[in-house]
């Protein structure tokens, strides 16, 4: 009887232990996700982002190109970011349908002050 009362206490002290030790690694494995999603976020720097005006100029370049039909409004809109993507491929540069510093570049459009210092 002893035996068993003794076996039995050992069994759930040896599964109360396994279970607890379970439950601290899920909370330190969703800890460090956590934590290395703020790292990520900390370390992002400024982001990169094109004026009204130099909008309007590459909408003007991409129509002249015959890369976009669409008014001069200084949006990027969904046709504006087509028509980069096609420029962009035909220039070898990275397609992102974003107008960001090389593209700028490669069009010869002129930086903001705030933008060369990126």
């Amino acid at each position: 009887m002893k035996t068993i009362l003794s076996a039995s206490l050992i069994a759930v002290l040896a599964f109360s232990c396994a279970g607890a030790a379970a439950q601290n690694n899920a909370g330190s494995t969703a800890n460090a996700g956590a934590s290395a999603e703020a790292k990520a976020k900390a370390k992002r720097g400024p982001i990169f982002r094109a004026s009204k005006e130099q909008i309007k100029q590459a909408q003007a370049m991409l129509k002249q190109r015959g890369y976009y039909s669409g008014a001069e409004t200084g949006k990027l809109d969904e046709d504006t970011r087509a028509g980069l993507k096609k420029y962009q491929e035909a220039e070898s540069i990275k397609a992102t349908g974003t107008l960001n510093r090389a593209t700028l570049e490669k069009m010869s459009i002129a930086l903001s002050d705030k933008q060369r210092m990126m």
